[in-house]
């Protein structure tokens, strides 16, 4: 197994793509802490996993993070990988977006990911050895309309891992992105079929399909790889399909 004897923390652990990863390291050996703010449903996944503890964690708080990271050292032991998946999304363009609504986007799916970075790497750098994998989009990529927080905190997130990545060589600490597409979660599962209908595969992507990639990325089957950003998004960052395929598919 991959990750036996290992330690991972998983933010926004609870359910959807989170649990899909939780359940994925457990399963390959690690020890994993469950970290979210849904206490009831993280309880329950942490429940049917012996090896998975629970842990209350607002990402914006970086003293709270400090109290988490000690818990888990004391606990299951020092941290070898850290996923940073927990996110937000409040739909609207630039002029409909509130700037409070903005903000909190990149409080939770930016500045949560750098402070798991910032509270985690000083123990890995001292072992000389971890991987941190931050989840991105493929709106980290490009660009969507009535998405103008979510994108930004997004590419924001491409582009700290690469600055951190820089920041740790030669440390043994590797650090990459994975950019999701439509994705079914309770954050995903309600998308209009017209996100993913003309993109190369054209289906939703399902939560076990980007924990495989996180799962590579954590592992040493990746170790020499870092600063890179990988997709998971059935194509849809490369453009969509030819007006002549659709209109076949429609029967046109």
């Amino acid at each position: 197994m991959r990750f036996e004897g290992m330690v991972a923390i998983v933010t926004g652990g609870a359910r959807g793509m989170g649990a899909a990863h939780v359940r994925g390291l457990a399963a390959e050996g690690a020890r994993v802490a469950v970290c979210d703010l849904l206490d009831d449903e993280g309880e329950a996944l942490a429940g049917e996993i012996p090896q998975a503890r629970y842990c209350h964690l607002d990402v914006t708080d970086e003293t709270r993070w400090e109290s988490v990271v000690r818990t888990v050292e004391d606990t299951l032991g020092p941290v070898d990988i850290l996923v940073n998946n927990a996110g937000i999304i409040h739909f609207g363009g630039v002029e409909e977006q509130s700037p409070e609504q903005f903000r909190q986007i990149l409080d939770v799916n930016l500045v949560g990911a750098f402070l798991g970075m910032h509270t985690v790497l000083p123990g890995m750098r001292a072992r000389g050895r971890g991987s941190v994998v931050n989840v991105s989009s493929a709106a980290g990529l490009m660009g969507f309309a009535d998405g103008i927080g979510y994108v930004a905190s997004k590419w924001g997130v491409r582009g700290m891992t690469k600055a951190a990545a820089l920041d740790m060589a030669g440390t043994g600490i590797r650090i990459n992105s994975v950019h999701p597409g439509v994705i079914r979660t309770p954050m995903g599962e309600s998308a209009s079929p017209a996100l993913f209908a003309r993109q190369p595969v054209a289906r939703i992507g399902e939560p076990e399909e980007v924990t495989r990639m996180v799962l590579f990325l954590a592992s040493d089957d990746a170790s020499y790889t870092t600063g890179g950003e990988f997709l998971v998004d059935g194509g849809q960052t490369i453009g969509h399909v030819g007006h002549a395929h659709a209109a076949d598919e429609d029967g046109a």
